[in-house]
């Protein structure tokens, strides 16, 4: 329904439910910078308190820079590996009705729900050499608790929700009178996945990647306690800027604080153009 046909209130001015454009956009900036942008400045002010010099061997130290590589380098990994087996949980759970669908659709969600610190204890358990996977992996040389390794674990189950949920709507929604259309013209199966189908899946697939890695970089909880957090080893960057904070190092804290937070918007950045950039591509097959 357009604006002119609204009725009219007192002053002939279209009746709307909600408030007027300027009162809720104040109420959206007020709301935005209470909750986002004053405390991510004082981040910045806090840091602005160090010299050139002290930021830069804040934030360049050599266990820094190890905790740089592993949490960025580990939560691209993770969210990669997410996108796959992600998009697989999704497209079973969309496409094929078999018994216990329903608590598998709803076991995905766990990781929401779950707190990080039993998510971390869980796992831990789980991939320690005397666990029960940790066992099995031990048994042919390969170690996952207290490594590198278990820290993409880790990160790998927080992140996977996060592909299935955004995906899982847009393959609910595509219409399958495409593949028909396409199978008709004499396409394969492998053809009408990869010109049809995955196109319109692309963006998602995008999203979900995204989300994946924000919510991979910034995790504590669930890492910290299967990471084994040795220095240059399994050390996280979210546990040097806790142990700073404990040091009462403020600025220190704050100083490597607004590095991830660089490096997470420009990597967030570059995903959501490319995001666009795949939507305009695929956009041409879906009319």
């Amino acid at each position: 329904m357009n604006a002119a046909a609204l009725p009219l209130d007192g002053r002939n001015k279209p009746f709307r439910v909600m408030p007027g454009f300027n009162l809720t956009l104040g109420f959206t900036i007020l709301y935005l910078s209470l909750i986002v942008l004053i405390p991510l400045s004082a981040v910045f002010l806090k840091t602005f308190t160090l010299t050139w010099d002290e930021f830069i061997s804040a934030v360049t130290s050599d266990r820094v820079m190890a905790s740089y590589r592993l949490t960025f380098g580990g939560s691209l990994l993770a969210a990669a590996i997410n996108t796959v087996f992600g998009g697989i949980v999704a497209w079973v759970l969309v496409r094929y009705k078999f018994p216990g669908r329903k608590l598998i659709d709803a076991l995905v969600d766990l990781p929401f729900a779950l707190p990080t610190a039993v998510a971390g204890i869980a796992l831990t358990a789980l991939y320690a050499p005397n666990g029960w996977i940790g066992s099995i992996l031990a048994k042919v040389g390969i170690k996952a608790a207290f490594t590198p390794l278990g820290v993409i674990i880790a990160l790998i189950f927080i992140g996977l929700p996060f592909v299935v949920r955004t995906l899982q709507p847009v393959l609910e929604d595509y219409e399958r009178e495409f593949e028909e259309a396409s199978a008709s013209l004499g396409a394969t199966r492998l053809q009408t996945f990869v010109r049809v189908i995955f196109p319109t899946m692309v963006p998602a697939l995008l999203t979900g990647f995204a989300l994946a890695f924000a919510r991979a970089a910034g995790e504590y909880g669930s890492v910290i306690f299967i990471a084994g957090n040795m220095p240059m080893v399994s050390e996280i960057t979210p546990l040097i800027i806790v142990t700073k904070l404990e040091q009462y190092d403020y600025a220190g804290a704050t100083a490597i604080a607004m590095v991830m937070l660089i490096v997470s918007f420009i990597l967030l950045l570059a995903i959501n153009l490319l995001q666009a950039w795949a939507r305009r591509r695929g956009q041409p097959l879906r009319t």
